[in-house]
C-alpha cells in the first residue's frame, strides 16, 4: 500500500479496525519475543553503514543523531521499496483494480516506528543500532511530524489508506506536499504567538526535494 503525498510512497501502519489490529498485536508481540537473526542483524549494520558513508558522507565517529537518523530511515526504505515494487508488479500482473485517493489534506503521522513495524524490523534494527552504539529511541525523536492538515479530514484520509492497506486493497493517496505545516503556537504572557512549521527544514529520507 501506498501514500503519495511527498513525492515517494510511505508504508503506514494499518490499524484501523478492531479484528485486524488484534491479530496485528499479537503477531508483533509474538515476533518481538522471537530471538533475533545475527546474520539479518549484520546484514542491517553494514547497510546502515554504507548509508552513512555513501549517501549522507558521513563516518561514523563523525555522524550526528540526525546523521544516523537519516542513514537509517534510508536503509529502511530500500526494504520497503523492495516489497513495494513486488506487490504491485503481482497486482497488475492478477489485473486487480486500484483505488486512486485524492486529499488536499493527509494528517499521517511520524512513519518511522510504524514502517519498522510493519515490515516486522523492529527488533532487528534496534539491535543493530545498538551494536552501533546508537539509540533507537533517540532516532525515533528526529523524524518530523508532517502537519498538513488540519485534523478531520486530513486524519481521515489517512484512515481511509490504512484500512484499504489493512484490508490489502491495492490504493495510493495523492496529495499535496506543502512547504509549511500547520502553524506551531506557543503562549507567551499569556498571548498567544504563530510561528511557521518549517517541517521541510531538514532533508527527508525519501523525499524528493528534501531541503537542508
Amino acid at each position: 500500500m501506498g501514500l503519495k503525498v511527498t513525492g515517494s510512497t510511505c508504508q503506514i501502519h494499518p490499524l484501523t479496525f478492531p479484528r485486524q489490529a488484534y491479530f496485528l498485536r499479537q503477531a508483533y508481540f509474538l515476533h518481538q519475543s522471537l530471538p533475533v537473526d545475527e546474520l539479518a542483524v549484520a546484514e542491517i549494520k553494514s547497510a546502515i553503514l554504507a548509508k552513512l558513508r555513501l549517501a549522507i558522507g558521513k563516518d561514523a565517529g563523525m555522524a550526528t543523531q540526525h546523521d544516523w537518523y537519516k542513514a537509517t530511515a534510508l536503509a529502511l526504505r530500500d526494504r520497503i521499496v523492495h516489497r513495494w515494487v513486488t506487490a504491485d508488479k503481482e497486482s497488475y500482473d492478477a489485473g486487480r483494480k486500484r483505488v486512486y485517493y485524492l486529499s488536499l489534506e493527509f494528517l499521517i503521522g511520524r512513519l518511522f516506528t510504524d514502517a519498522l513495524n510493519n515490515m516486522g524490523l523492529f527488533k532487528v534494527f534496534e539491535t543493530a543500532l545498538e551494536d552501533l552504539g546508537v539509540g533507537l529511541a533517540e532516532l525515533r525523536q528526529c523524524e518530523p511530524d508532517a502537519a498538513l492538515g488540519n485534523g478531520g479530514l486530513g486524519r481521515l484520509a489517512a484512515c481511509f489508506m490504512e484500512s484499504m492497506a489493512t484490508l490489502t486493497i491495492p490504493a495510493i493517496g495523492y496529495g499535496i506536499r506543502y512547504d509549511l505545516g500547520l502553524f506551531r503556537q506557543i503562549l507567551n504572557q499569556g498571548w498567544q504567538q504563530e510561528y511557521p512549521d518549517v517541517w521541510l527544514s531538514s532533508a527527508i529520507p525519501g523525499s524528493s526535494s528534501g531541503r537542508k
